[in-house]
């Protein structure tokens, strides 16, 4: 039984393997899966989404040498003790890189200082219609 639904672009110049780890990061990250849960195995996500076996394998191997999930011999897949943290630390390694290096790249092009900076990110945080 599927707890997730994947979505795979097959026209996306990303390629399926990053696509299928992604998105078993996102449901581990997101609580469909936890810590000592088994998640559906390579065989599953390949009949399932109809991907070569091979190229489901080479996703969830980039999430084992991650540390997310485990793999047990003769049982399954498993998601690890660790799994949120690693996936927040990268997640925030990966925010910093995409969005606040630019930003304050941007700002100092812009003159702006730093108390002048954090005025604006919290203009941000009180104008957020998500809250």
């Amino acid at each position: 039984m599927w707890e997730m639904t994947m979505k795979f672009n097959f026209d996306s110049p990303e390629p399926i393997y990053l696509q299928v780890a992604e998105q078993v990061e996102e449901a581990i990250f997101t609580g469909i899966y936890r810590a000592g849960e088994q998640v559906p195995s390579t065989t599953e996500m390949s009949k399932e989404f109809h991907i070569n076996p091979a190229t489901v394998l080479k996703g969830i191997n980039r999430l084992v040498a991650a540390g997310i999930i485990e793999k047990r011999r003769g049982v399954g897949m498993f998601v690890t003790a660790t799994a949120e943290t690693t996936i927040r630390e990268k997640r925030r390694a990966e925010f910093y890189d995409r969005y606040v290096s630019r930003f304050t790249s941007e700002a100092k092009k812009l003159n702006l200082s730093e108390d002048e900076l954090i005025a604006l990110i919290k203009r941000g945080y009180e104008d957020d219609p998500t809250d």
